[in-house]
């Protein structure tokens, strides 16, 4: 038996929906929606959903259970769950606990048997907005003001490394700017040999320069890239001096520093099956992508890159080239965890940019 009392999810308009919340814990942030069908524990622990109440599109989760080998961070940091239906009987053979133990142990607030579909119809129709999940006797009118009166928190200081580490290898040296980094992109990089340290997100250019990098990876992470301001300064003075590869917010940060622009998406991107069309290729990927900002294509000519890939469900901005520097990026997760392996040749990419033969 699941130990759990009646609960509800307040959105910022006023819409609710009800269900029953997991030992009665309480929390608040931006709701979204992930339409992955595997993959609940590494949504969890990737970073990139600091803040957020993550509503699984999927109608059940829990049913392979949860393991060591799943997490992608030091902790989760999300908000709040939100599922249709809590499996109580896991089965796998690499199962090590339950989805529902899983959650209680972490303190992470889940409301479950809820309308899934209805929460991620509202956010497709209205946009991302924040929320609270909530006892089902909480007056709606207080919720609400609660959740207009709060500010969004610095998400990226939340989830960067405290400190500064080493991943040795045997290839080239490479710093990482740790804006909320995945483990599974810190593996991708040491499979290719890559020689890692991996520093906070307040690194300074001259820091950076000073540990003599071969080449320069900027990490996936939450929220408003126009809010990393202290990131957006150091990517700019580092622009020209060594080869960069970013990903996620890493790429949204890299356009900033080259004098370009970001928006907010109305639902964002997030899931394990979104197309991308790889436009020197001519072929189309599946990506792996969580993400609620995008690069502005009116400001592609300031910035003097290549557009090279494209979501295919949008058009929008999914991979560029610098025209000058060593530089490239994507805005999805190429090392996915969850999703599909179709998109690890960038790392095999970056090593040669790093040794000159791209």
């Amino acid at each position: 038996m699941i130990p759990s009392v009646e609960g509800k999810l307040v959105l910022q308009d006023g819409t609710v929906f009800e269900g029953l919340l997991l030992e009665g814990l309480a929390g608040g942030g931006e709701v979204v929606f992930n339409t992955g069908m595997t993959g609940y524990q590494e949504v969890l622990t990737d970073p990139s959903y600091a803040g957020q109440i993550v509503t699984m599109t999927y109608p059940l989760i829990g049913n392979y259970g949860t393991a060591d080998a799943f997490e992608q961070s030091r902790q989760s940091f999300v908000r709040g769950f939100i599922v249709s239906e809590l499996c109580e009987l896991p089965s796998n053979w690499r199962m090590e606990g339950s989805i529902t133990d899983y959650l209680m142990l972490r303190k992470i607030p889940c409301l479950y048997d809820v309308d899934t579909r209805a929460v991620t119809r509202t956010i497709r129709s209205h946009g991302t907005m924040n929320g609270r999940i909530v006892l089902a006797d909480a007056d709606d009118t207080e919720v609400i003001r609660t959740i207009l009166g709060e500010t969004e928190p610095d998400v990226v200081a939340e989830v960067t490394t405290p400190e500064t580490y080493r991943i040795p290898g045997t290839g080239p040296h490479v710093v990482v700017m740790d804006f909320g980094i995945k483990r599974n992109i810190l593996h991708s990089l040491s499979n290719v040999g890559c020689d890692l340290t991996v520093v906070p997100s307040r690194t300074t250019a001259a820091e950076i320069l000073t540990l003599e990098p071969d080449g320069i990876f900027l990490s996936n992470g939450p929220g408003d890239p126009k809010a990393v301001t202290y990131a957006i300064e150091a990517i700019r003075a580092l622009l020209g001096k060594k080869p960069i590869f970013g990903i996620c917010l890493g790429h949204q940060l890299l356009a900033l520093a080259l004098g370009g622009n970001t928006y907010k998406l109305k639902f964002g991107h997030r899931g394990v099956n979104h197309p991308v069309k790889d436009l020197r290729r001519n072929r189309v990927y599946i990506t792996s992508q969580n993400h609620g900002y995008a690069v502005d294509e009116t400001t592609v000519a300031a910035m003097d890159v290549t557009v090279t890939q494209r979501a295919v469900n949008d058009g929008t901005i999914e991979g560029m080239r610098h025209n000058s520097f060593p530089v490239f990026s994507v805005q999805y997760h190429p090392e996915a965890a969850p999703g599909p392996d179709d998109n690890v040749y960038l790392f095999d990419q970056f090593m040669k940019l790093m040794k000159g033969s791209v």
